[in-house]
């Protein structure tokens, strides 16, 4: 993982806030958020793990009337033991709440409700069966990992969708056993993977997969295939190419300046070429008066210097 750089000014789009968060994901996410609106499923949004803000800005775009969007994370603060510890140190130094405030309040009006603190906190602070839509990218570590799977079950609608970061990465395989473990033992249901996030429900996945599959199959810019493991059918997607989906400009953003185009090129007429000089007197003359045989050798003698 490459250490995403924090920046000092306001974002103009999505584009410009740092982090992880490809246009398949944010495609996926718009979607699955869609797709409940149109389904008329109401619930509360949640994200474990904000870095910068740029899933939480998406999220909050689909936050419907009378829903509550919460997010939590460390920030500044103290992990809650020293494997944090040394995690929060080496990837997400540079992260600040403020940072994390200044970009959201570009794309939006109000904050979510913040936790500042570790995600062992979130069960505390949010009522069970509350939420639709649950992003878990927090701690990498096995322990953590699988206390916020459990924390997701508990506040999760029964057909509600928990999207789990980093479920295959080498660098995190404590988020893997967790994911994979709650598949085999804790009732997860998997709707399909992409190259960075799991996508599940504790629900009946297979309408929302075949939904998926409908819009999938539309696309030319995405990589399909289907394999079934452990009686789980898995939706596998990767992007060829995938641009982001729309995503409204922040309140900051500036039209580019067109370049100016280059003046046009006049073509030169024979009209617009000097002249050549009119022959002197003397030399009309001189041509006049040498014989024709000279004449002809001044003129080869000419045509071998050019």
């Amino acid at each position: 993982m490459t250490q995403a750089q924090a920046t000092d000014t306001h974002p103009g789009e999505l584009a410009d806030v740092p982090g992880w968060f490809p246009p398949l994901d944010q495609t996926l996410f718009t979607w699955f958020l869609d797709q409940q609106k149109k389904a008329g499923i109401k619930g509360d949004l949640l994200e474990l793990g904000v870095y910068m803000g740029k899933s939480a800005i998406l999220l909050g775009h689909h936050l419907q009337d009378g829903e509550q969007f919460t997010v939590c994370d460390l920030f500044e603060g103290d992990a809650p033991d020293e494997a944090n510890k040394a995690e929060s140190s080496k990837s997400y130094a540079s992260l600040t709440q403020q940072a994390f405030e200044r970009n959201y309040l570009s794309f939006h009006d109000t904050l979510p409700t913040v936790i500042t603190g570790p995600s062992s906190l979130v069960d505390e602070k949010v009522a069970p069966d509350s939420c639709r839509f649950i992003h878990i990218d927090a701690s990498h570590l096995y322990e953590h990992v699988y206390g916020d799977i459990g924390a997701a079950h508990d506040i999760l609608l029964p057909e509600g969708v928990v999207v789990l970061d980093d479920f295959r990465s080498e660098h995190t395989p404590g988020v893997a056993v967790a994911a994979w473990e709650a598949v085999l033992n804790r009732g997860l249901r998997p709707i399909c993977l992409s190259t960075q996030k799991l996508y599940a429900t504790w629900g009946d996945p297979e309408p929302l997969q075949e939904e998926l599959l409908e819009m999938l199959r539309q696309r030319s810019d995405v990589g399909l295939s289907l394999q079934e493991a452990a009686g789980h059918r898995l939706i596998r997607t990767r992007s060829r190419g995938m641009k982001p989906p729309p995503f409204p400009p922040s309140r900051h953003y500036v039209e580019p300046v067109a370049a100016s185009a280059p003046a046009p090129r006049v073509a030169e007429s024979a009209a617009a070429r000097p002249a050549r000089p009119a022959p002197s007197r003397a030399r009309r003359l001189a041509k006049d008066l040498l014989p024709p045989v000279i004449t002809r050798a001044v003129r080869r003698a000419r045509v071998k210097r050019s």
